[in-house]
């Protein structure tokens, strides 16, 4: 079994700042990957950022230079550094984790609001 903890959404201005944490635990070998998700009100959700084992970062073009990805020392915790937060990034923000098994987990999710 694996668990993901997600913390640090809330409630923000636009032009501010967020740092979310995604924690796992549990029965962890070998992870592939890590990454957020997110999903607005009626709309389906989207990748927003990932992180390989070996460091390599993406990124949906919406958030390109304003969100950053990190993995220190390629632990079992991941964060999403935003940055100049806007409207629409308003939604609920998931961790995923995929081991080099194929088994992929999902957190149980962190709201994050954007007032403008």
């Amino acid at each position: 079994q694996v668990q993901l903890v997600e913390s640090g959404g809330g409630l923000v201005q636009a032009g501010g700042s967020l740092r979310l944490s995604c924690a796992a635990s549990g029965s962890i070998f070998s992870i592939r990957n890590m990454g957020w998700y997110r999903q607005a009100p009626g709309k389906q959700r989207e990748l927003v950022a990932s992180i390989t084992s070996g460091g390599y970062t993406s990124y949906t073009d919406s958030v390109k230079g304003r969100f950053t990805i990190s993995r220190p020392d390629a632990k079992n915790t991941a964060y999403l550094q935003m940055n100049s937060l806007k409207p629409e990034d308003t939604a609920v923000y998931y961790c995923n984790l995929e081991l080099v098994l194929g088994n992929g987990y999902w957190g149980q999710g962190t709201k994050v609001t954007v007032s403008s």
